[in-house]
């Protein structure tokens, strides 16, 4: 079933410029809450404790899913042992780059399908993440990283401009990817 959540930022700014009441939930970082309990850093790519396994395979974060499927596309399988076996998400980001024959037009048509299966895989395998996630409603989710212009925003919640989609510096993939996830679980 196709959704007719924004997956853009220009769907957002559409939304925006057609007078919708858009409702956010900022996010960044992947530390747990004080409390120990689940918060709105557990869309973080990064975040740890919920491992998932998906084919046999188990990945400790959501970033060790998305790096070894981009090995996987470019069929890089030594680095994709590695990837596998790396303790800290850092790790992770650091073997992503040493992928070989990598493509930069070939990871853009397909890393949004990456990050949205995995997401899938790791809210759908933890009751309290589900229920984190599914609680998000229809709100648009928004990975507000002043260091991110791909997977986030490119401004920290904070800034004025995070209000605005217009003036956002980023494209939010992940927040996007987030929202396909929230959509794939609400209809299974």
């Amino acid at each position: 079933m196709p959704s007719t959540e924004p997956r853009t930022v220009a769907d957002v700014c559409r939304l925006h410029d057609a007078g919708e009441r858009l409702k956010y939930v900022y996010f960044w970082g992947h530390r747990p809450p004080r409390d120990g309990g689940v918060g709105a850093s557990c869309m973080s790519q990064w975040w740890e404790g919920h491992p998932f396994t998906v084919d046999g395979l188990t990945y400790r974060t959501a970033e060790h899913w998305m790096m070894a499927g981009k090995a996987r596309l470019f069929g890089d399988e030594e680095v994709l042992a590695q990837l596998l076996e790396a303790r800290h998400p850092n790790e992770v980001k650091s073997l992503g780059r040493k992928i070989r024959s990598f493509d930069e037009a070939t990871w853009a048509a397909h890393r949004f399908e990456i990050v949205a299966a995995g997401n899938t895989a790791k809210f759908g395998a933890h009751e309290d993440l589900k229920a984190y996630l599914l609680g998000t409603g229809t709100r648009v989710l928004v990975e507000a990283s002043p260091l991110d212009r791909i997977w986030g925003i490119g401004l920290a919640a904070d800034d004025d401009r995070a209000a605005d989609p217009h003036t956002w510096e980023g494209e939010n993939l992940l927040g996007f990817a987030l929202m396909e996830a929230r959509t794939r679980l609400t209809t299974t």
